[in-house]
């Protein structure tokens, strides 16, 4: 194997040395934490899940890796954690015992055993992502934690269509926050639609919710954000349709777009391969 693809698997995979694997699926509400990764004097959804389940555990030779990193007041209904271990455990019976423990707006779905073989980042094959917002004259504050108003007329036909162009492979670095270390910015997008959403219901929300719904294979930081901030544009008629072909070609000719608030982002489902 070369030196650059060994270390690369080293990095994603670094966990060997602990042959026991646990397959997590895993949901959490992300207002309250800073994202899924690790930061100094943060509170974030690993780091819950690491005290967890060292108090479980009783110990902290175990270590722990994320199908996806979300960012900051981003929630997700379809996740994964892997847990390694250097002893074997019944996990499913310690599963009550994990959520009970666990902040309400984390929850372990289920657990299964895999081969400390499998790589879980390397198993990703697509992700789906939802962001929710309405367009209302009347917006409580109570829904705010879930969805993002969007006032004044929107042309939903032109929203829908600029949805369209967005499938395909593309190069999203217009669409993207762009960083130092990144040379490729190419992602493909299998699917992007506006739909109506029937899964928040009560006094304090509107009678009217949509979603952008985009389903690819991998997604670059802030990508569904600024797509949907685009798509917003498009609707205002802030923007024309047009550019998005011209920032696929050309994403230096035009200022970063704004991304949409994280609270209307969720990651909706991930489909992982070579289980």
């Amino acid at each position: 194997m070369p030196l650059i693809s060994n270390l690369k698997f080293q990095i994603n995979f670094p966990l060997q040395s602990r042959p026991h694997s646990y397959l997590f699926s895993i949901s959490y509400f992300g207002a309250r934490y800073k994202g899924w990764a690790p930061q100094p004097n943060q509170p974030t959804v690993q780091r819950k899940v690491e005290r967890v389940l060292r108090h479980v555990l009783e110990h902290e030779d175990f270590s722990l890796i994320g199908a996806s990193r979300t960012d900051s007041g981003v929630s997700c209904v379809g996740g994964f954690v892997q847990v390694f271990l250097r002893e074997k455990v019944d996990m499913n019976s310690l599963l009550p015992d994990l959520n009970e423990y666990l902040p309400q707006d984390i929850q372990l779905n289920s657990v299964q055993d895999v081969p400390a073989s499998f790589n879980l980042i390397q198993s990703v094959s697509q992700k789906t992502y939802r962001y929710y917002f309405t367009n209302s004259r009347d917006f409580h504050p109570f829904a705010s934690a879930f969805l993002f108003n969007i006032p004044g007329e929107l042309d939903w036909e032109m929203m829908k269509e600029a949805c369209k162009l967005f499938t395909g492979k593309h190069d999203f670095k217009g669409f993207c926050r762009p960083s130092e270390n990144k040379t490729d910015y190419v992602r493909e997008v299998l699917s992007a639609s506006i739909s109506n959403s029937r899964e928040f219901l009560g006094q304090y929300f509107p009678q009217e919710i949509h979603f952008f719904e985009i389903t690819g294979t991998g997604f670059l930081h802030h990508q569904v954000r600024m797509m949907m901030s685009a798509i917003w544009q498009i609707g205002k008629e802030e923007m024309g349709i047009s550019e998005i072909a011209r920032r696929f070609e050309s994403p230096e000719e035009f200022e970063k777009l704004p991304p949409a608030p994280a609270n209307g982002l969720v990651l909706w489902e991930t489909l992982l391969s070579n289980l």
